[in-house]
Order: C-alpha cells, then sequence, then structure tokens
C-alpha cells in the first residue's frame, strides 16, 4: 500500500519560512520523480516544483528564487524549503509521486501566510 504523508505545514507571517517534508512507503522512492502540488481555496492545483530521480529540479515561475525542493533517498523523504513566504502561497500543499503513468497523492499539508 502506497502512502505519502506530508507534514510541517501551518501560519507564518509574510515573509516568514516553513519546510515541508513527506514521507513515502509502498514505492520504491529511488524510482520516482517527486514532486510538490498546491491548491489555493477556490482554485485548481498545480505544480509548484519538481526532482526526479536523478535530482534535476524544475520550479514555477512563481516560486522561484523562494522555493527549494530536494530529497533524501535514504530515509525515502521529500522536501520543500519555502523562504519569503506571500500570502498568495497560502494553500494545501500536496506530495505526488511519479513513475511512468503512476501518479500517487498525499493528503497534503495546510500552509497559510498572514499578518
Amino acid at each position: 500500500q502506497v502512502q505519502l504523508v506530508e507534514s510541517g505545514g501551518g501560519l507564518v507571517q509574510p515573509g516568514g519560512s516553513l519546510r515541508l517534508s513527506c514521507v513515502a512507503s509502498g514505492i520504491s522512492f529511488n524510482d520516482y520523480t517527486m514532486a510538490w502540488y498546491r491548491q489555493a481555496p477556490g482554485e485548481e492545483r498545480d505544480m509548484v516544483a519538481t526532482i526526479t530521480s536523478g535530482d534535476k529540479t524544475m520550479y514555477v515561475d512563481d516560486v522561484k528564487g523562494r522555493f527549494t525542493i530536494s530529497r533524501e533517498n535514504a530515509k525515502n523523504t521529500l522536501y520543500l524549503q519555502m523562504n519569503n513566504l506571500k500570502p498568495e502561497d497560502t494553500a494545501v500543499y500536496h506530495c505526488v509521486a511519479k513513475f511512468y503513468d503512476m501518479n500517487y497523492w498525499g493528503e497534503g499539508t495546510h500552509v497559510t501566510v498572514s499578518s
């Protein structure tokens, strides 16, 4: 059974930082492209960042220079370091594991950026 469990969300003031984590089980983590998606209230889910099995990263323009995606294969864990957070970053953040046509989603962790 595949499980992706996110943590690290919360309430933070504008300009603050958070680090999200996602622990995966039930998959060969090393082989998967991993991603973070987010869904703001009333909006569709959008890709935030991806990291391949070879550690190649990609970011949506809105977060470039502020967010860093990384992975620790020995711990089956994906991270998203988020700095200089803005109110428009408020969303539920989901961890996604991708391998060919297989996609697995976590339940998400809430991030609220507000003063």
